[in-house]
């Protein structure tokens, strides 16, 4: 991770440090290590809050309100009087509890990177009564956004008997379109058992000042907001608003991406169910596909820049005889390309099921096409169908060059994947994802997202989880599973190779 590292505190141990009453001494006080930005590109500058311990000891800890407010108050935790908590052995995570970023270490390799780990405090920053917190979903809809939704209302409610909770409808524009519903227990009793997002959802329309200027007014001091990468970068320009205005608003985020493209976090929500989801298209195309002589079974997936669903859904399906991601690349004619793997498959099977992720052969297409690079309002580059395109390739191949009659069948599945409700496992996830970031809240933290790092859930800054994607390695293990399960070629020139074994070691430093 290449950023200026400051803040820091060496040769001590973590419980010794934020023993100390004097935070200005011990060197944890951020208040000038971020800079504002005037809009919502990426952030610049922005230096982490960093603590050091011994024997290579690294914490990347995450703001907190008083690193901004000084003689701020506190409380003590009503969980310890919640009669549902009564049975737990220890209420609360220790103040110096961390986790691990990287659970494999080579033995006395160096440092090694921790964050904060989540959960309730025995001390806390708001009063229950004074507790007026919102929800927002931005961007693309994902399996398990209403129930992440539900578990905030629910866990403020339940957990710390906060009344007032506000969903922001239609994303970052409803905090200044005035667009607002109030949020209770009963109301989002049930919806987690539907898909989308209850507060509805768009993209763009961050304007930071009026975004800042409407929680001020409201009296709103805990946003949570539900988003991917794009999202995020809002939030974090958002919570460097407050900070910059001294309120006491903590922000916390909740990364939301069903291509699993985020970092530092095992997973993201809504990708088991659309792993799950997955199965029942490559099972349909497979049916279509050894039901008629040549037949060709062809699915397409979401993925705009990896390919982790079509990856986890080829290895789950074992039907699969061709997975193709945009982080492999591939080539249709000559030796060792697409076409001639397609007629192997054939004469020796008969049939043949692909899987397509939305981003994989743009390269091709727009070489084809002479497309350009048009954006949504979120900044995404708007792909061309690719599923669409090569189905026709493969059409016009074996028609008028291999005199080979095939049958191909096309399952574009994107939107029905992203409008489901989430699954037993992704529900589990959201309510683990929700209630650390109300428990990361109310004990004071700001300017953080959450999520599970090897396991245990832990509070991340914003910046380590913007400032790249999550992608598949072709030069991994996992991969290598994949080629050895569906038999096809790699399609990787040596070029690929050194350019793939290059993002390894990208990934493996960050």
């Amino acid at each position: 991770m290449e950023s200026t590292v400051s803040n820091s505190v060496s040769n001590g141990s973590v419980a010794e440090i934020f023993a100390s009453d004097d935070k200005e001494k011990a060197g944890l006080n951020p208040r000038n290590g971020f800079v504002s930005m005037g809009g919502i590109g990426l952030l610049k500058n922005l230096q982490p809050k960093i603590v050091s311990g011994d024997f290579g000891f690294i914490l990347e800890d995450v703001p907190h309100l008083s690193d901004y407010i000084p003689h701020l108050p506190t409380y003590t935790n009503p969980l310890q009087y919640n009669p549902a908590y009564s049975v737990v052995k220890q209420y609360f995570v220790d103040h110096d509890d961390t986790v691990a970023q990287k659970i494999q270490q080579v033995f006395l390799s160096g440092s090694r990177m921790h964050f904060r780990r989540a959960g309730p405090r025995q001390r806390v920053y708001f009063k229950s009564d004074e507790v007026h917190a919102c929800i927002v979903t931005c961007g693309g809809l994902c399996p398990g956004l209403n129930t992440v939704i539900r578990e905030i209302v629910c866990g403020l409610h339940h957990m710390y008997d906060v009344k007032r909770v506000l969903g922001i409808v239609g994303g970052y524009r409803g905090f200044y379109s005035k667009n607002t519903v109030s949020l209770t227990p009963k109301f989002v009793n049930d919806i987690h058992k539907r898909g989308g997002t209850i507060l509805g959802t768009s993209r763009g329309g961050h304007d930071t000042k009026k975004i800042v200027d409407s929680i001020q007014d409201r009296g709103i001091n805990q946003v949570y907001i539900l988003g991917g990468d794009g999202t995020q970068k809002g939030a974090a320009v958002i919570f460097e608003e407050i900070r910059r205005r001294g309120l006491k608003v903590a922000v916390a985020g909740i990364p939301k991406t069903i291509d699993n493209d985020i970092p530092v976090i095992d997973k993201s929500f809504g990708f088991d169910t659309a792993v799950e989801e997955a199965q029942r298209a490559i099972n349909a195309a497979h049916v279509e596909a050894t039901s008629i002589e040549n037949g060709i079974g062809l699915v397409k997936l979401m993925g705009r820049y990896s390919g982790f669903i079509a990856m986890y859904a080829t290895l789950a399906s074992r039907d699969v005889d061709c997975c193709l991601i945009p982080e492999s690349p591939f080539y249709l004619e000559g030796p060792g390309g697409l076409f001639e793997y397609i007629e192997k498959r054939l004469k020796e099977n008969g049939h043949m099921v692909i899987v397509i992720a939305e981003g994989a052969g743009q390269e091709l297409l727009s070489e084809s096409l002479h497309s350009t690079d048009q954006q949504d309002a979120s900044g995404n580059k708007l792909l061309q169908d690719v599923g669409l395109w090569i189905s026709q390739r493969i059409k016009d191949h074996f028609s008028k060059r291999s005199k080979m009659a095939i049958n191909l069948k096309y399952i574009d599945l994107m939107y029905m994947i992203r409008a489901v409700p989430s699954n037993a496992s992704d529900n589990v996830y959201c309510t683990l994802l929700a209630q650390s970031a109300v428990h990361g809240a109310m004990a004071g933290y700001t300017g953080f997202t959450v999520g599970p790092v090897n396991g245990r859930h832990a509070y991340i800054p914003f910046h380590r989880i913007i400032e790249k994607q999550h992608k598949v390695v072709i030069t991994d293990r996992m991969w290598a599973r994949l080629l050895s399960s569906t038999n096809q070629p790699s399609f990787l020139s040596i070029k690929d190779v050194i350019e793939a074994s290059k993002t390894e070691s990208d990934l493996l430093n960050c």
